[in-house]
């Protein structure tokens, strides 16, 4: 499953702390070495989480276990891997570093985790977000808005999945991978690959006419699957592909009148410099 991925910039006594929204997951995951400088108050504070690690690492801590990596933005100007863990696995690590910094850093976790809970019953807010994240990285009103659509049509897509009994990582793969290929051609590798785009968000580098037929793609599977009672992947996998050629029987129809491609190699840098020009 392509994962729906935002940087959001959190502070912590004036420090950046680098979190990351997971929109499929609907859980953000922090920094680790972010956090662990802040706490052991180190000067060097990625040699001690690498000391830490190594330690939890043969203690066989499930904290380092669970560690994932993403490519955020480093002091250096270089996207690089990172070490980030959600907030739950935050708050075991930080019983492992004995410190005067540890209680306010879990207060600032929890307020964290305060948000998502409050984002549950007012959607305005994570919408409020992503709003002001697309602005800062210089994108139209008319691409912000057509954005926050999508996001909105993938949580419907994902939630009627789940309500099918589509619960594993790799069937969400497969599935948008399905819905993906059906309407434009493309499976999501081969997209990315199209656009140039390595670890970056696919929709973020679509221009609105993809944004629009991706999300007619999604919208259509998850009403199809809403008419039927039917659960189950194969049930899934066929709403999934007729909802892909409600896209694709759009998509063509608009390129025959009006002589162009709609899926191109464009990406945010294009997307952005032709919005501005207008």
């Amino acid at each position: 499953m392509e994962k729906e991925l935002m940087l959001i910039e959190k502070v912590f006594e004036g420090k950046q702390i680098r979190t990351v929204w997971n929109a499929n997951e609907e859980k953000y995951y922090i920094s680790v070495v972010d956090i662990v400088t802040i706490v052991s108050e180190s000067k060097d504070g990625r040699k001690y989480w690498n000391k830490l690690k190594q330690r939890l690492k043969e203690e066989g801590n499930e904290t380092v276990t669970n560690c994932h990596q993403l490519k955020l933005l480093s002091q250096d100007g270089k996207h690089r891997m990172t070490d980030v863990v959600d907030i739950e696995g935050m708050f075991r690590l930080i019983e492992s570093i004995p410190s005067k910094k540890a209680e306010p850093v879990k207060l600032w976790l929890a307020k964290l985790g305060k948000e998502r809970i409050d984002e549950e019953f007012d959607p305005e807010i994570t919408i409020n977000r992503a709003l002001e994240a697309y602005k800062r990285k210089g994108y139209s009103e008319e691409w912000i808005n057509q954005r926050l659509k999508t996001i909105d049509a993938r949580k419907e897509f994902t939630d009627e999945l789940k309500n099918k009994g589509i619960n594993k990582a790799q069937e969400f793969t497969t599935l948008t991978n399905i819905l993906t290929k059906v309407w434009s051609g493309y499976t999501v590798k081969e997209y990315k690959e199209l656009k140039n785009l390595k670890k970056e968000n696919l929709r973020d580098n679509m221009t609105n006419m993809e944004l629009v037929l991706n999300m007619l793609a999604e919208v259509s599977s998850t009403e199809i699957s809403k008419s039927s009672n039917n659960s189950g992947y194969d049930n899934v996998k066929s709403s999934v592909i007729k909802g892909g050629n409600v896209a694709k029987n759009a998509k063509e129809q608009i390129e025959k009148e009006t002589g162009k491609k709609i899926v191109t190699s464009s990406n945010n840098k294009d997307i952005k410099q032709i919005e501005n020009k207008k």
